[in-house]
């Protein structure tokens, strides 16, 4: 179930990034899977700024985070 659960606030994540990122998004899916990997950025990002997510709603947070920073990333590598 947990697993469920953080693939869908993952995807959710990733189209919530791609419309934050307007212009740099790669599509429905490849949005969804940015935001599953952002998940795990987020993650760590948030545990080593000393951060703690609770909850959907925070885990939610966590995981746009994440897939934000990620599309920066990747926009920047795709364009040049």
């Amino acid at each position: 179930m947990n697993l469920i659960l953080f693939l869908i606030i993952g995807g959710v994540a990733g189209w919530l990034a791609g419309l934050i990122m307007k212009g740099r998004g790669f599509g429905v899916l490849a949005n969804v899977g940015i935001g599953i990997v952002g998940s795990f950025i987020g993650g760590i990002l948030f545990r080593l700024l000393g951060l703690a997510s609770q909850g959907a709603v925070g885990e939610l947070v966590t995981a746009t985070v994440g897939a934000v920073l990620l599309l920066a990333i990747v926009g920047k590598l795709k364009k040049g």
